[in-house]
C-alpha cells in the first residue's frame, strides 16, 4: 500500500513530504487546507481526532504531529540513514527533535501569530521583540553545536536535522543569519534535493 499525506504543502505537511521524499518513499498526497470542512467528518476525524493537519496512514498506522509523524517514518523506512542507526542516536535524534519542539518552535509560534496573523494595527512589538530574543539565545546554542560538526547527529543528515530546519523554515526572518555555522548548517539542508522537491510542492500550491 502507499503511504497517504494529509495537508496541503503550505502547512506543516511540508515536512512529511520533505521526509518521504528524502526516504524515496511513494506517498499519495491528499491536498486538505487548514479550513477544509473534511477536516470535522467522522472520516478524518478517526484519523486524527484533533481536525488538524497533517496525519500520515502508512499501511495502517495512522500517525499526526508533524514531528512525530517524521520520527516514526525515518526510524521505520530509514533505519541506519535518515533514522537513528542505535539507541544512543535514537536518543540524540529525540533530542533535537524535542528541543526543537519546545525551545524553537514555540517561540517561532509566537511570531508567526503576531506577524502573519494578526493585522498590523493590532500586533505587539514588545511581543515580537521578546519572542525573537528568546530565539537568539537558542539559535546561539545550536550555532555552537553546529561550529564544531556538519550535522547534529551521527556525522550525517538525518531527521534531527530536517526537523530543526523545517521548524526553522523562516530562517532569516527569525534572525538566523546572525548565527554563521547555524546559517551554514540551515543552507546545506535546504539545498538537498529531496528538500527541493517539497519546497516545489509548497510554491505549486
Amino acid at each position: 500500500m502507499t503511504l497517504k499525506i494529509y495537508g496541503i504543502a503550505a502547512s506543516r505537511a511540508l515536512r512529511t513530504l520533505w521526509t518521504a521524499e528524502e526516504l524515496g518513499l511513494p506517498y499519495e498526497h491528499v491536498k486538505l487546507s487548514f479550513t477544509d470542512p473534511v477536516l470535522k467528518e467522522p472520516a478524518f476525524l478517526a484519523l486524527n481526532p484533533n481536525g488538524a493537519i497533517p496525519v500520515v496512514d502508512d499501511d495502517g498506522t495512522v500517525v499526526f504531529e508533524s514531528l512525530a509523524i517524521n520520527l516514526y517514518l525515518a526510524r521505520r523506512h530509514g533505519a541506519g540513514t535518515l533514522g537513528p542507526a542505535d539507541w544512543a542516536e535514537e536518543a540524540q535524534v529525540l533530542q533535537w527533535t524535542l528541543w526543537a519542539a519546545t525551545e524553537i518552535e514555540s517561540q517561532t509560534r509566537i511570531w508567526v501569530q503576531q506577524m502573519i496573523y494578526l493585522p498590523e494595527a493590532e500586533r505587539d512589538p514588545a511581543v515580537v521583540a521578546a519572542a525573537l530574543q528568546a530565539l537568539a539565545k537558542r539559535l546561539a546554542i545550536a550555532d555552537g553545536v553546529l561550529a564544531s560538526r556538519p550535522w547534529l547527529v551521527g556525522g550525517r543528515f538525518t531527521v534531527a536535522d530536517l526537523n530543526l530546519a523545517a521548524v526553522l523554515m523562516r530562517f532569516k526572518e527569525l534572525g538566523g543569519e546572525a548565527h554563521p555555522h547555524l546559517s551554514a548548517w540551515h543552507a546545506r539542508c535546504l539545498a538537498r534535493p529531496a528538500a527541493q522537491r517539497a519546497l516545489a510542492l509548497r510554491a505549486a500550491g
